[in-house]
């Protein structure tokens, strides 16, 4: 609880991963999952279980592949033979090479996938990993992570909800608070009335270039609609920014690899040292608490919203980061508290009217270019012109099972984001292809094809689709 007019810290972290399972290995594919699980889920899951008050969203697309039978096997197999190999391999030419420092960084990133390998097996008589996280879910988000004001219909819209938090509540509950993670912060005033027959209270959003700085601090409420709870982008700038903790030469860099991949070089260039990666995160700890208290030292409420993945994928030294904050926060008297809660104790001021709030997003810039401009436009119109015809076919009846789940597919936004940032463009053209083609067969022959993406969506139907 914070003191008496003080200020306090909500850490939002956001988890997912596009739908990989099954499709592709190294270099685009699964691994990503993988790797995703061995150095941001399973850190995280030892940090939530001792209690740390985070604000843990799990996207549905996630939970559908941690859920997918024999992908935890895959994994698991992935960690004790793939990892295991190239590590050896790795380290014996740096043996060869006599670069004592490269092989002591080598061993310490093996002995953190052996962790991992170990941790994922003691989770399986419990429910496994997704149970594990599943405990500590409060949000979660539209079923394949679609950006919903580029969606065509509202029934589009309502499907991807629909689908979305249904799902949810079967794996973890009826009781979800109304939480709603808009992927890619991706929000616009015509989506209200969709989102709260869904059922959402209170949805992130960026509105970075639409309020004054100090109206970051204060959730708000419009005339018809969740709450909008505003993403404190000078905050995130400490961890996300290109001058952010994660630069700081001491950290492992996620850049420099080794022959198989590995990562064994500091930012700085010298072999990484754990050792001094760790005292690193603790004084960046100690230097983010004392930056939010004063941040909100009049009062208010201060949301840190991440993707979990930076966590320890991307910043290897994040989890200790994150255990540091927690920790410091104690030590110097910041607040920090899950965003529900603190959604409660911090009544909402009007939201600005509709025509004054534009389409934003965290992408760069805070607009739709990522996932519609030029680069991917007809990979954006390819998805709008499929969900037309998708709930045309929906309403007369001839919109099948293999039809609904090839249309969440299409509609990921991870297909034009590794296309537009060119993380792996050849990869998201041919996941879209992919996905259209299969549409275009299921809704030429409806009921005449294998439904394929069994475990996609398991609670998506075409009524949806259906409705007035």
């Amino acid at each position: 609880m914070p003191a008496p007019g003080g200020g306090e810290l909500a850490i939002v972290l956001h988890s997912h991963q596009p739908y990989v399972a099954g499709f592709g290995t190294w270099p685009f594919g699964e691994e990503w999952l993988w790797e995703s699980i061995a150095t941001s889920y399973l850190p995280l899951l030892d940090v939530l279980e001792h209690g740390a008050p985070v604000t843990l969203s799990l996207t549905p697309v996630l939970c559908d592949q941690l859920e997918e039978p024999g992908a935890m096997a895959r994994c698991a197999a992935f960690l004790a033979t793939t990892r295991v190999e190239t590590h050896r391999r790795d380290i014996a030419a740096a043996v060869a090479a006599r670069d004592a420092g490269v092989v002591a960084a080598l061993e310490h990133s093996a002995a953190r996938y052996e962790w991992a390998r170990a941790r994922l097996a003691a989770l399986e008589g419990a429910g496994g990993l997704p149970a594990a996280l599943g405990r500590h879910a409060a949000w979660t988000s539209a079923a394949t992570h679609a950006i919903l004001p580029l969606l065509a219909t509202d029934h589009g819209v309502r499907l991807q909800l629909r689908a979305g938090i249904d799902a949810h509540r079967a794996r973890f509950g009826a009781d979800w608070g109304g939480g709603l993670w808009l992927p890619e912060c991706a929000y616009a005033p015509g989506l209200d009335e969709r989102l709260v027959e869904a059922g959402v209270r209170a949805v992130c959003v960026d509105l970075t270039d639409v309020l004054a700085p100090a109206a970051h601090l204060r959730p708000l409420q419009p005339d018809a609609g969740p709450r909008l709870v505003p993403i404190d982008r000078a905050t995130i700038e400490l961890v996300w920014g290109r001058a952010g903790y994660p630069s700081d030469p001491r950290y492992r860099s996620y850049h420099a690899f080794t022959a198989h991949r590995h990562r064994a070089w500091s930012n700085d260039g010298t072999a990484y040292d754990p050792a001094r990666g760790a005292a690193a995160a603790r004084e960046h700890g100690a230097d983010f608490v004392r930056r939010v208290r004063e941040r909100v030292a009049g009062g208010g409420l201060c949301v840190l919203a991440i993707d979990t993945e930076l966590l320890g994928d991307w910043w290897h030294e994040g989890p200790l980061w994150l255990e540091a904050v927690l920790g410091e926060a104690a030590e110097q008297g910041l607040a920090i508290a899950r965003l529900d809660e603190a959604l409660a104790r911090h009544p909402p001021a009007p939201a600005p009217a509709a025509a004054e709030l534009p389409v934003t997003t965290w992408g760069t810039p805070r607009d739709l270019t990522t996932w519609s401009a030029p680069p991917v436009a007809d990979m954006a119109s390819s998805a709008r012109d499929a969900e037309l015809r998708t709930v045309a076919a929906a309403r007369a009846g001839a919109a099948d099972e293999r039809a609904v789940r090839e249309l969440l597919a299409l509609q990921s936004s991870d297909w034009a984001f590794l296309v537009s940032t060119d993380i792996a463009a050849p990869y998201g053209r041919e996941r879209a292809a992919g996905h259209r083609a299969a549409l275009d067969a299921a809704l030429a022959a409806p009921g005449a094809h294998e439904p394929a993406l069994r475990n996609l969506a398991p609670h998506a139907t075409a009524s949806a689709l259906r409705v007035p």
